[in-house]
């Protein structure tokens, strides 16, 4: 971004450029997505959005950017919630809501398009995605290690990176194969199986 809004009227305008970026993608794809487009859209002029938005390439990586923020925050949030419960933590349903939010801030999308969330993963860098693996496996070993409760095993730099791979690995293709599997309660059902398979200790599998 050229400049960050500091007023609300600022922000109201990155929101609406946002959300007019992915209204495109979800009807037109990539291929339809100008930076022209999305001012006349959005109702604003061209050199508005030029003020925040080099270009189209910079709305994509901003948007994209915010939304993994997004995520994080929720699972931050989460975990806060479950460090201050741990006498009434059931560790599995713990494991559903992390995984359910990621399914839905990294595959189905809730804010973001679909559309958008696939844009992200078909373009986004290597280096990036392994550094947003990097901090859900952090963000889990930290919980289980605050937490540690007594039915999960104690985290293990190879345990997190199996387990975080093999879940963002399964959103991450369940969205560039659109498979209507993707938001469904069974393919969040297996997912918590497998996830739990990981990191229950052997008597509770």
């Amino acid at each position: 971004m050229r400049k960050l809004p500091t007023q609300e009227r600022a922000q109201r305008t990155i929101e609406t450029i946002f959300e007019t970026t992915a209204q495109i993608l979800e009807n037109e794809g990539a291929a339809g997505l100008t930076t022209n487009k999305v001012a006349e859209k959005a109702g604003f002029s061209i050199g508005t959005l030029y003020q925040y938005f080099p270009s189209k390439e910079a709305i994509l990586t901003a948007l994209i950017a915010r939304e993994r923020r997004r995520v994080m925050d929720e699972l931050d949030a989460l975990m806060e919630s479950a460090e201050s419960q741990i006498d009434q933590l059931d560790p599995k349903t713990f494991l559903r809501q992390f995984i359910r939010i990621n399914i839905e801030g990294l595959g189905s999308g809730r804010s973001a398009k679909r559309a958008m969330v696939r844009f992200a993963w078909q373009h986004d860098h290597h280096d990036d995605i392994t550094q947003a693996l990097r901090e859900t496996a952090e963000r889990i070993a930290i919980s289980m290690q605050r937490i540690h409760h007594p039915n999960l095993r104690p985290p293990t730099p190879a345990m997190m990176f199996v387990v975080t791979r093999a879940v963002i690995g399964a959103i991450r293709s369940a969205s560039l194969e659109k498979s209507p599997l993707l938001g469904s309660i069974e393919f969040e059902d297996e997912l918590v199986q497998l996830a739990w398979g990981m990191l229950a200790r052997p008597a509770d599998f």
